[in-house]
């Protein structure tokens, strides 16, 4: 028996457990790396985080420029804002499809490509309606690339990390939405917004120049995947932990609607600084709870999490003062730094390498999902009685995400994970 047919005996069990994006790491008889800090994950995670830098210029600079420059109501503002989020919406469940028929590669390049173009756009529009028609095209572009780039990070994390490589790759997204509002305001003082239009798109280009040195995994179409299908829109074994997920963004997109009012009700003189503890709060929680999973599953982890956001809602909703508005940010932060990215592990640790597009489709689908409707709940609930007594329901429907967690999606997962090596 010579070399290569002695290492096909000995793997050949081996493989009926891996995947095909796991078995690309066993090369010439080595060991599965489990380098998650390698060339290939540091360029995807800057590129990733240069375009999340440019998206969130818009978020906290463009209803000031809809509004001063182009003089729109209100309410057309919140309109043309929309269209970027009920775009995503849509084109998620396609792209996940895309991802696992055509490549990761081509799409995730082209819609990053796309990305960086629209964001050029945006300071030659001069009317609403062309600017919600460009705000409707660049969320198609966002959606298909944060689903497809999720979905390639999940390729090149080694199997037996990828809790933890996953938390340091959605970093990127956090890390993003500390820098960017407050830089994209910086770079439009005094009404400059050209030059914050010129700075997000030169970022977004950098960012696509980067993956242009990356060494993709190979990709080899598998036979479920070829032509459309609408069965494999959805992947159905992302739903129930996905549930999960919309609870948690139905108190998240309370949180980030309501939580800068909700300051100034109870006289903090600078409510945005709740942002930069929240973000801070979410590094310090993936920095180890990946780990955690890794080693001893999700248990742990996701109980953890959502109890910090039981407390973290409790503590802002009961003490009405600088160090309760704070505290429950670092703690709400840690929560979601923790339990998040133990989710989306968990999505992609139940499925083969040719449904991992449709599975992060399926879980962005929902995760948008959740926070629209907890914007929407949340403002009802506010308006109705206060925004502590929201807060206060918050802390409640985490309550739930946790008992639904232990006594349904725990023992769900446990059945459906795949066996993953680890080196």
């Amino acid at each position: 028996m010579n070399h290569y047919s002695l290492e096909k005996f000995i793997y050949k069990d081996i493989f009926k457990h891996l995947n095909l994006a796991d078995k690309i790491y066993i090369k010439d008889s080595k060991k599965i790396s489990d380098r998650i800090w390698n060339k290939d994950f540091i360029l995807l995670l800057t590129a990733n985080l240069f375009m999340g830098i440019a998206f969130y210029f818009l978020i906290s600079v463009l209803p000031v420029y809809v509004t001063d420059i182009m003089k729109a109501d209100k309410s057309i503002v919140g309109l043309v804002l929309s269209m970027y989020t009920i775009a995503a919406l849509l084109i998620r469940p396609f792209s996940g499809i895309a991802v696992d028929s055509l490549g990761r590669k081509r799409i995730y390049i082209w819609s990053f490509l796309i990305f960086s173009i629209l964001f050029g756009l945006y300071g030659f529009v001069g009317t609403i309606l062309l600017m919600g028609v460009l705000r409707f095209a660049h969320g198609l572009a966002w959606g298909v690339t944060s689903t497809s780039g999720t979905t390639l990070a999940v390729d090149i994390i080694p199997p037996s990390r990828r809790g933890e490589g996953i938390g340091y790759f959605g970093f990127a997204m956090t890390l993003s939405m500390a820098i960017g509002p407050a830089l994209g305001l910086w770079l439009s003082y005094g009404g400059n917004f050209g030059r914050m239009f010129i700075t997000g798109f030169i970022l977004s280009v950098l960012g696509f120049v980067l993956l242009m040195f990356i060494k993709y995994p190979p990709f080899i179409p598998h036979k479920d995947n070829k032509g459309f299908k609408w069965k494999n829109l959805i992947e159905k074994k992302s739903l129930i932990p996905s549930f999960n997920v919309i609870l948690t963004q139905i108190t998240y997109g309370g949180l980030l609607s309501f939580v800068a009012l909700y300051g100034k009700e109870i006289g903090i003189e600078n409510p945005g600084i709740f942002f930069v503890i929240y973000a801070l709060g979410i590094f310090l929680g993936r920095t180890f709870s990946g780990r955690i999973f890794d080693k001893e599953g999700p248990l742990k982890v996701v109980s953890g999490g959502l109890l910090l956001l039981i407390i973290g809602f409790l503590i802002i909703a009961l003490f009405k003062n600088y160090t309760g508005y704070l505290g429950s940010g670092l703690l709400m932060g840690l929560g979601n730094g923790i339990a998040i990215p133990a989710f989306q592990a968990m999505v992609n640790n139940m499925v083969e390498v040719h449904r991992r597009g449709a599975a992060n489709s399926t879980y962005y689908t929902i995760f948008d999902l959740g926070i629209g409707i907890g914007m929407a709940f949340i403002g009802l609930i506010s308006e109705l009685t206060s925004i502590s007594t929201a807060f206060l329901i918050c802390s409640g429907i985490c309550v739930l995400a946790l008992l639904y967690f232990l006594l349904i999606v725990l023992k769900y997962y446990e059945k459906n994970k795949l066996n993953i090596i680890k080196s």
